[in-house]
């Protein structure tokens, strides 16, 4: 398993510092702030560790209140709200620097049987022959800012993949659709809750970018300011993240400084597994 995969596991394991309180060191992945998919990943192991394993993680909720620091540790209270005869409840709230940074509501449930139906796979290129985000990156790297370069420019722990990738610093204008092939970088545990952790890290890499698609602007942008707001996820089936998944998203609005995004996620076979929503601040700078 290659180190920075088991670096992001251990981020994701947390540790148990009093009943319902979990502490998670954080990692700088060069943004200045701590990435959202770090927060909500941790946030679901800290509200998981507290719920039986019988009841997987169905759905989440989260709200980014305030920019993390990355150099600080972040502590999870888990508020354990409900648990009934088929769904366990948890709320959780990330702390940095004695303030609330993000706040989740978690659903969990025992495994039933039920109807079945799915959104049909869309037909694009597979994963196969597709150039990665950190090969691209390298094409464009004297572009980059010297300050984060060796952030951006260096092996990750989820290999990302985009169909027809838009250049970040010549970004043409297009329909808000964009789909991207990822996986964890090596074997994952057979443990399901850590391939929920991880698809969640994952699920909040470029989802909120698809709001800016019709705009012909990007991140790298400096006239642009993006965060992202709000973020919820459902799983529907079970899946690994060691395997490839597609994640297929759309953007039907942006307004008011905000841009929406909607996804689903399958699997190589073409079963759906999840599906997300986001929403992001995309503010155009003054001056």
């Amino acid at each position: 398993m290659p180190e920075v995969l088991q670096e992001l596991l251990r981020l994701l394991k947390l540790e148990q510092i009093e009943e319902n309180i979990f502490r998670g060191q954080s990692q700088d992945l060069g943004f200045g702030n701590i990435f959202g998919g770090q927060v909500l990943g941790q946030a679901l192991s800290a509200a998981s560790q507290t719920v039986p394993v019988d009841r997987p993680a169905h759905s989440l909720h989260g709200y980014f209140m305030r920019p993390g620091d990355p150099r600080m540790p972040i502590v999870y209270q888990v508020d354990p709200i409900r648990d009934g005869r088929s769904f366990t409840t948890r709320r959780v709230v990330a702390i940095q620097k004695g303030r609330a940074i993000f706040s989740m509501s978690a659903s969990f449930q025992v495994v039933e049987e039920g109807f079945e139906h799915q959104a049909p796979f869309p037909e694009v290129p597979g994963p196969d022959g597709i150039l990665s985000e950190l090969e691209t990156a390298r094409a464009v790297k004297d572009r980059i800012p010297a300050a984060i370069r060796d952030k951006i420019v260096c092996e990750k722990p989820i290999e990302i993949r985009p169909v027809d990738p838009v250049n970040p610093f010549a970004p043409d204008k297009r329909e808000p659709c964009r789909y991207v092939w990822f996986k964890a970088s090596g074997p994952v545990p057979d443990d399901l809750s850590v391939h929920r952790y991880l698809l969640t890290y994952a699920s909040d890499f470029g989802l909120v970018a698809t709001a800016m698609y019709p705009h012909g602007v990007t991140f790298w942008d400096p006239r642009i300011q993006v965060a992202s707001l709000d973020h919820a996820l459902w799983f529907h089936r079970d899946f690994r993240m060691d395997d490839w998944l597609l994640y297929v998203m759309e953007s039907p609005s942006a307004s008011h400084a905000r841009g929406l995004a909607m996804a689903n996620i399958f699997t190589r076979q073409g079963t759906l597994v999840a599906s997300a929503v986001q929403e992001g601040l995309v503010r155009r700078r003054n001056g």
